[in-house]
């Protein structure tokens, strides 16, 4: 996804942070009922809870997903055992490991029926039954090894480098070869369990205008998801429907709408109170009590490692909090410990808090652009912000990313217990489009989420489905 990709150019920007060790904001553990498949909540391996996050504490959506997973294991006579696990994060993803198929509550909150679902768990059972990762890992060890042995035999490290890359390039074919066998062997684990066969299909097109409009938000061309390229780990879109449309696969089968949308109804599409939730370009964090307000242009996005800003000229800002104490002046640690060290530090305060502001130095990494680091001491914690701008305009657009840090305040314990998660809802009043979207609790494109989150592509068609999906505070 996009933001995956612009989170992976900020963590390269500030690999020299603030606050290196131990800077995230606090993830709120789910609680668990039950580690028996089928029932309640289920209590995830600590090592892989690690990895993907906690489990949605909803006992009864734990329980629903798990059943169409296992409907697919017996349709198809797998042996097992299998865990079909709903995570608590917000991003439409899913994944699996070791014997665990993960979809998040973002993935469930954009499928439009239980068919979609079954093929999403399908694909990702198809790569657990084909030990795609365990391939993956097998091939890239022999790209690594055969790049030293090429640098070894020729004694030259630029011929092992081209191995390298060479190798890397069809690791990442291979890769795009094992995403169409998921398809294929998840295709027929849905027809094998008695679903639609165009629900495949269907899901490739709910992840495109979930794409698409990730793509709006952030300024992009649209059609940056379809376009594929040597480099790309998953093929186009348009290049697995085309696949799956060679199969000739009968279309009959079960959707379960209205069973998978009273399953849903009611969840939470925001992140766990205890991650902070994002209200336009403010972010509030009612666990924390703190608040900080973006520039007019930008968009956040709360990831469990921090929050991303994003601007319109890609301005970047990046903040989290550290439990990590700080002894001392907030100026002098940063004079004294970080590398390279910052030039025109200054003490100041914000939001009647200690503070301190650095300047990165010109030509570390960054190019011609501004950065600045801003650490905040909030109560028994330290919070920064790391800001950049590399455009024609960034000697301006650094001090309003500066003012954006200086919004950061404390939350009054008022504020803190008002502010509660979005939740889907499935309503079936005869409202027209313009006013449900008028209804949806975001700034703007409303229209655009709301058809997304139905996948439609007009409101005429959204007026047509006998129930539709909606976002309520």
């Amino acid at each position: 996804m996009i933001f995956y990709r612009i989170l992976a150019l900020i963590v390269l920007l500030f690999a020299v942070g603030a606050c290196a060790a131990g800077s995230n904001l606090p993830q709120t553990a789910a609680a668990t009922a039950s580690s028996r498949p089928g029932v309640g909540i289920p209590a995830l391996p600590a090592t892989i809870e690690r990895d993907v996050g906690v489990a949605y504490p909803d006992a009864a959506l734990q329980d629903y997903v798990d059943s169409v997973g296992q409907k697919l294991v017996r349709g198809s006579g797998l042996a097992g055992p299998y865990r079909f696990v709903v995570l608590d994060l917000p991003v439409v993803n899913a994944h699996a490991l070791a014997n665990y198929v993960f979809v998040t509550r973002g993935l469930l909150a954009v499928l439009d029926d239980e068919a979609e679902l079954a093929a999403a768990l399908g694909h990702e059972l198809g790569h657990l039954t084909q030990r795609h990762a365990a391939q993956r890992a097998r091939a890239r060890q022999g790209v690594l090894e055969a790049a030293v042995e090429a640098a070894a035999v020729t004694g030259s490290v630029t011929v092992g480098r081209s191995v390298a890359r060479d190798g890397l390039i069809a690791l990442r074919r291979y890769s795009r070869e094992q995403e169409l066998e998921a398809d294929r062997i998840g295709l027929g684990y849905v027809v094998q369990a008695g679903y639609r066969s165009t629900a495949m299909i269907s899901l490739i097109d709910r992840l495109r205008q979930q794409s698409q409009l990730e793509a709006q938000l952030l300024g992009e061309a649209l059609d940056t998801f379809d376009q594929r390229s040597a480099t790309a780990t998953h093929p186009a879109p348009l290049e697995r429907k085309e696949a799956l449309q060679a199969t000739n696969v009968p279309a009959a089968g079960e959707s379960g709408r209205p069973a998978y949308l009273a399953a849903i109804d009611g969840m939470s599409v925001d992140d766990a109170p205890g991650e902070g939730f994002v209200r336009g370009r403010e972010f509030l964090h009612p666990t924390l009590r703190l608040a900080f307000q973006a520039p007019r242009d930008f968009r956040l996005f709360n990831d469990q490692d921090g929050i991303l800003g994003v601007g319109r000229d890609r301005s970047l800002l990046y903040f989290a909090c550290s439990a990590d104490s700080v002894p001392g002046r907030l100026d002098e640690w940063m004079r004294n410990t970080l590398k390279p060290t910052p030039t025109d530090i200054q003490a100041t305060e914000i939001g009647g808090a200690e503070a301190a502001i650095g300047a990165r130095p010109r030509g570390s990494d960054t190019g011609l652009g501004q950065a600045r680091y801003v650490m905040v001491r909030h109560g028994d914690r330290i919070c920064f912000f790391n800001l950049l701008s590399e455009g024609p305009d960034r000697d301006r657009r650094i001090e309003v990313l500066v003012s954006a840090a200086r919004s950061f305040r404390t939350l009054s314990a008022s504020e803190a217990a008002a502010l509660r998660p979005y939740r889907l809802r499935v309503i079936s009043e005869g409202t027209s489009p313009a006013q449900l979207a008028a209804r949806l609790p975001y700034s703007d494109l409303r229209m655009e989420r709301l058809l997304v989150l139905n996948g439609v592509d007009t409101p005429a068609e959204l007026a047509r489905l006998p129930q539709v999906k909606v976002v309520e505070p």
